[in-house]
C-alpha cells in the first residue's frame, strides 16, 4: 500500500527539518536529466514551469541544460527541480511511515507533502507526495536541507499547489 495516499503527513516544517541534517546535491554542471512524463502529468508539469518562481530564498532562476519544460533550476551551482520523474522506492517503504529509516522523512511544507531522502553522498532529496505528478527537488552541495530547506520548499510551495492537484500520481 502507498501510505503517501492514504495518510496525511503531519509533521511541522520545523520538526521535519530538525529530523533531517545534511545537505543535498544537484548535478554539479549545469545539464540535468529530462524526465519523460506520460500525457496527464506533463500537462500539470508544463503548468507548473509557467508558474514557478523566478527566485527561490534569493537565487535567481538558473534553469539547466538541456531546456526543458520539465526541469528548472535556481542560483549556481543550481537547486534544481525536475517535474514528472518516477516514484521514488522509499514512497511506498512502511519504514519510512513509521519512522524507521534514518535515510528518509516524510513530513509537509505549508501544505504540500514531502519525501526527504539522504542519498549516497550524503545530501539529500525532497519528492512531493499525495500529488498527480512528482516533483523532485536536489539541493546542490554545501546547501543545507536543515537551515535552508524550509525556505526552499515554501518558496515553491504555491506553484506546486497552483499547478499540481491533489491525487494519485501515475504508477510508474
Amino acid at each position: 500500500m502507498n501510505i503517501f495516499r492514504h495518510r496525511p503527513i503531519g509533521l511541522l516544517a520545523p520538526a521535519l527539518l530538525i529530523a533531517v541534517a545534511g545537505c543535498s546535491s544537484a548535478d554539479g554542471g549545469a545539464t540535468v536529466a529530462v524526465p519523460s512524463p506520460d500525457a496527464k502529468t506533463a500537462k500539470v508539469c508544463r503548468e507548473l514551469h509557467r508558474v514557478l518562481p523566478q527566485k527561490l530564498d534569493g537565487r535567481s532562476r538558473n534553469d539547466p541544460g538541456p531546456r526543458s519544460a520539465y526541469t528548472a533550476g535556481w542560483g549556481n551551482p543550481a537547486i534544481i527541480l525536475r517535474c514528472g520523474v518516477v516514484r521514488p522506492p522509499k514512497m511506498v517503504d512502511p519504514k519510512v511511515a513509521e519512522g524507521g529509516d534514518p535515510d528518509a522523512v516524510a513530513g509537509g511544507v505549508n501544505g504540500v507533502d514531502w519525501l526527504m531522502e539522504k542519498q549516497g553522498d550524503g545530501t539529500w532529496r525532497f519528492t512531493t507526495a499525495n500529488r498527480v505528478a512528482y516533483v523532485q527537488v536536489s539541493l546542490p552541495e554545501g546547501v543545507s536541507a536543515q537551515e535552508e530547506g524550509t525556505a526552499l520548499l515554501t518558496g515553491l510551495a504555491t506553484a506546486v499547489k497552483k499547478a499540481i492537484p491533489k491525487g494519485i500520481a501515475s504508477m510508474r
